[in-house]
């Protein structure tokens, strides 16, 4: 049996490129270029690539980039991408909670949930950041955005995604403060027109959890920031108002 990450993104990629949540591409990559000086010499590796939006842009730059992710439909659409974008990217198929590069990358990039948090155990999305770490050369870093904790302890998870015209997207939202995972249906439409009703199962992470995960798996230095859309910043300090968080965890 599929699970309902599986699920959404089949014959998804056309909805999934055109959501809200994908249009910051270029700021983010600019600020990912920032964090490795603009060195060209920096070979990326791009986990939960997804259509390949922050690899395409970072070849287009001049970078050498490997992009996975688990959904065989997103990457066909990634590689159709790359190749009207005339830029060489490698896409491979794999599943994030087993991998290993063996050291080879200086950067590991998981920009808006692209494999970790979606996970349905804690020890799966544990494994994720353990393997981006064995997959990072020492002195490398690892930036990604996860949902934030501190959010649906101030706001509404539901009102956040549904439309701003008031049509529902996701309902019967439920935070377990126990656990910090939000269940919820979630309602689409994929590439076909075909309606899709999905049980969705999402993890939010609170600053000292993530700081300590990523601690006890070897990274020397983690900061956590606000996650702007498109405008990733170091100076935006981590608020209740953040919907994600932006990490940046050195080994």
């Amino acid at each position: 049996m599929k699970q309902w990450y599986e699920e959404l993104f089949t014959n998804y990629c056309n909805t999934y490129d055109n959501e809200v949540y994908t249009t910051g591409t270029q700021g983010e990559v600019d600020f990912i270029e920032k964090e490795i000086n603009y060195d060209k010499a920096k070979k990326v590796l791009d986990i939960g690539c997804g259509t390949g939006r922050h690899s395409i842009e970072l070849a287009k730059r001049g970078y050498k980039v490997l992009g996975f992710d688990l959904s065989e439909d997103q990457l066909s659409k990634a590689v159709e991408k790359a190749k009207a974008n005339n830029v060489e990217v490698h896409f491979e198929r794999k599943d994030a909670r087993n991998f290993d590069f063996n050291g080879e990358y200086d950067l590991g990039i998981m920009i808006c949930e692209g494999a970790f948090s979606l996970m349905e155990t804690d020890e799966m999305n544990f494994s994720i950041l353990r393997n981006a770490f064995n997959s990072i050369k020492p002195g490398g870093k690892l930036i990604f955005t996860t949902l934030n904790g501190l959010f649906p302890l101030f706001h509404s998870v539901k009102d956040f995604i549904n439309n701003a015209d008031g049509s529902e997207r996701t309902k019967n939202n439920t935070f377990d403060l126990m656990t910090f995972r939000d269940h919820s249906s979630f309602d689409t439409v994929d590439d076909s027109g075909t309606a899709k009703h999905l049980e969705c199962n999402e993890r939010y992470y609170v600053p000292s959890e993530i700081t300590w995960l990523l601690k006890s798996i070897g990274f020397q230095t983690i900061e956590i920031f606000g996650a702007k859309l498109g405008a990733f910043n170091r100076n935006d300090k981590l608020t209740t108002e953040d919907f994600e968080m932006l990490i940046i965890a050195a080994k």
